[in-house]
């Protein structure tokens, strides 16, 4: 299966009929589950129509927030069940020679809020021409790769907000609370 061309962002945008995909069970490697193939960026939407591997167009309505890794099941209203599986993507892998290089391009592409995924020996990131001419000039190799990306997740489980965005609320309460933890009451 593979993700629709269409998408809708709120439950009444999708058809009466269409099959939903509303909860989150957990995770599974259990073959005999249909498969639904994401890239990260649809992975990370909450509410979007996908087209399953037999042509129906099914509507996903998860929690806000909700980013679906591989190996997470989702169930429909009716009880059916998918098993989500990363696509591969076209990225980006550096590598670097010695740890401050590494350190310091992870560094750079950090204060650039790009979405990295990071492994004991390379870091993964979405394939751009500019990134990749900056990271060069730092001294590292960069060398395209075809593989699924699980880009780490932020600080504090959702990655860098705004406060216009969906879960910026939730997220500063966690920030605030960690804060006090740590610091103590004002």
């Amino acid at each position: 299966m593979r993700a629709g061309e269409s998408f809708a962002f709120g439950a009444a945008l999708f058809p009466v009929l269409m099959r939903r995909f509303t909860k989150l069970t957990g995770r599974d490697e259990t073959a005999g589950i249909p498969v639904l193939v994401l890239p990260f960026e649809l992975r990370r939407k909450s509410r979007q129509v996908v087209r399953l591997e037999t042509g129906e167009e099914a509507g996903l309505l998860l929690a806000p927030g909700t980013v679906l890794h591989t190996g997470d099941i989702v169930e429909s209203d009716d009880g059916s069940r998918i098993r989500i599986e990363a696509a591969k993507e076209e990225l980006m892998a550096v590598t670097a020679s010695d740890p401050f290089s590494i350190s310091r391009a992870a560094y750079h592409l950090g204060n650039r809020h790009t979405a990295v995924q990071i492994e004991p020996d390379r870091l993964l990131l979405a394939f751009d021409p500019v990134l990749r001419e900056m990271l060069i000039g730092l001294g590292v190799t960069v060398v395209a790769t075809c593989e699924p990306f699980t880009p780490e997740p932020g600080a504090y489980g959702g990655g860098h907000k705004h406060g216009h965005d969906e879960t910026f609320a939730e997220d500063q309460a966690l920030a605030q609370r960690a804060f006090h933890e740590h610091e103590g009451p004002e």
